[in-house]
């Protein structure tokens, strides 16, 4: 009975860990090394629309290109010359995930309409009440928080640090020297889906 026990406990500690094994990405940059976890359990089209990207090689050569210290680094969009790049159509907002925009979560940028956002995404370096999801309404959908920084902050605050002036179609924000992804690359692949569950 108490070895019918201990295997049911072991199964079950194998299990949770099993589930618990979110996917991991590394941002490598020119100042270093952003390591993310990501959570396809909370933001399930997010993450697999993030990761499309990441696998077709889409983000390296992009740059960081919106800094503001206290709020966020924006990125994954445009390349060195500020030349946008194309994407795939817009995915739906899954804000309402009960994840917060809180210092080092990594939040996908859009428009001001909830469904526009694509390839670029932004990681906080405060904790950004105002970005949360409130209401199902145009002013309320909030941004989608679909991951965290696990390793590497300091190099996130190091680009949230960087100065910054106007550049190629941006009036501000834009750092001076060039932040870029040279490569966002899979570390751990993504868990087996569990079946039933503006800034611009």
């Amino acid at each position: 009975m108490h070895i019918k026990k201990l295997l049911a406990a072991l199964s079950f500690l194998l299990f949770s860990a099993a589930c618990a094994a979110n996917p991991q990405v590394e941002i490598k940059t020119n100042l270093g090394s952003i390591l993310l976890e990501l959570y396809p359990d909370k933001a399930p089209r997010t993450v697999q629309n993030f990761l499309s990207y990441v696998k077709d090689g889409y983000y390296t050569g992009t740059v960081f290109h919106r800094v503001i210290p206290g709020f966020m680094i924006q990125g994954g969009g445009f390349e060195e010359t500020l030349k946008q790049k194309p994407t795939r159509p817009p995915i739906e907002n899954e804000a309402a995930n009960g994840l917060r925009n809180e210092t080092g979560t990594i939040s996908m940028a859009r428009t001001s309409d909830p469904h526009s956002a694509s390839a670029q995404f932004f990681i906080n370096v405060a904790d950004n009440a105002s970005l949360n999801h409130t209401a199902r309404t145009t002013e309320g959908y909030g941004y989608t928080v679909f991951g965290k920084v696990v390793k590497g902050m300091e190099v996130v605050n190091r680009i949230a640090q960087a100065p910054t002036g106007p550049a190629g179609p941006f009036p501000a924000d834009v750092p001076k020297v060039t932040v870029v992804i040279e490569k966002i690359k899979l570390i751990t692949e993504e868990p087996a889906p569990n079946v039933g569950r503006s800034i611009n």
